[in-house]
């Protein structure tokens, strides 16, 4: 194991702001992960998981622990039941592995094509697009309890999914280092074409897309919204949808559609929100002021797409946070609604 000392963090993040780590260790096996983890408890420092950068914001002042990068490899497939069994290493990068699944004609992920970050990150947040969820395809995951020291494989039931949640980042936020993710693919499924984006793409096509077809789709559908990491395109410093879609219980709902009622607005009816009365954080944060390309200093939102904070150059992660403040007070101003961030915020 090799402890490295004051390392740049922001390089290793894909909204490329944040200060140095006071200790960083790279981990590519469990036995690595395990020795790590007992090098932090031993020296009484802080402990912060690492994996594929892409769901955070990391401070000006950085981590004064140790922060452990996940990178535990391998896709191994077994057949089961008609099913196929994909068990991949929680340092994989994520679109790696569903690039893998769909050239073998194996359904379940293939909407979930260029998110950025690594497949240990996938069950945490329960990562999900274009009308998949990890949630739908994950058999189980192999953790590492730093409670009691011990390897714990929880199934799908016992990781608690919701909405982008989990038990990783609620209930049992900081107790579970994640090392290995299960899959259950369908072979020979067919794709999944429930978002309007995706139906549009199709709209005029005579017969069924394939796997790889929806795949590609998906990926061109990112790029034109600057969810896809492309260089030279600062659109892709961002850590993603930096808001989640609001979900309302009635009343709430009933009070936002007055308050449209009487802007002369109506708010958008998408099939896949409507369900769960989730409304578009994109559309409130449109219709409170904030365009596509809105700039405050060295942070904005992207110019294809409003949900997403990017950094313009050289922004701080006090740049990134001021944005962030200034679009959630803008949106409860016009909606009394409070938007919640996607991205975890460390060493704040």
């Amino acid at each position: 194991m090799v402890i490295q000392e004051n390392v740049a963090l922001a390089p290793l993040t894909t909204l490329a702001v944040g200060g140095l780590a006071r200790y960083f260790v790279q981990a590519a096996s469990i036995a690595g992960t395990k020795e790590a983890v007992q090098a932090a408890s031993s020296r009484n420092l802080p402990l912060f998981v690492l994996g594929g950068g892409s769901n955070l914001v990391i401070s000006d002042s950085g981590w004064p622990g140790l922060v452990l990068r996940i990178a535990i490899p391998g896709i191994e497939r077994r057949d089961e039941g008609g099913a196929a069994i994909f068990e991949v290493g929680a340092g994989e990068e994520w679109d790696k592995f569903v690039s893998q699944a769909v050239a073998l004609n194996c359904a379940g992920v293939e909407c979930l094509s260029g998110i950025p970050g690594s497949v240990g990150g996938t069950p945490v947040q329960n990562v999900g697009a274009y009308g998949q969820e990890v949630s739908e395809t994950i058999e189980s995951v192999l953790a590492l309890d730093l409670r009691d020291g011990q390897l714990h494989e929880l199934c799908n039931e016992a990781c608690g999914f919701s909405y982008r949640t989990s038990i990783f980042n609620t209930t049992e936020r900081g107790r579970y280092i994640i090392l290995r993710v299960t899959y259950r693919l369908e072979p020979g499924g067919q794709p999944q074409i429930r978002y309007a984006d995706l139906k549009r793409e199709f709209a005029s096509w005579s017969r069924p897309a394939s796997l790889q077809e929806t795949r590609d789709a998906v990926r061109k559908i990112r790029a034109s919204k600057g969810m896809l990491i492309t260089p030279g395109d600062e659109d892709s410093r961002s850590a993603g949808s930096f808001f989640k879609n609001p979900v309302l219980a009635e009343e709430q709902f009933a009070a936002l559609t007055q308050r449209a009622a009487a802007k002369g607005l109506q708010v958008p009816s998408y099939p896949a929100l409507d369900a769960s009365r989730k409304v578009s954080a994109a559309w409130l944060v449109e219709h409170s002021g904030f365009h596509k390309g809105f700039r405050n200093g060295r942070a904005g939102l992207s110019s294809k797409h409003a949900l997403a904070i990017v950094n313009r150059g050289q922004a701080s992660a006090a740049d990134i946070v001021a944005m962030k403040e200034t679009v959630q007070s803008g949106v409860f101003e016009n909606w009394g609604i409070r938007l919640e961030p996607e991205p975890v915020f460390v060493g704040f």
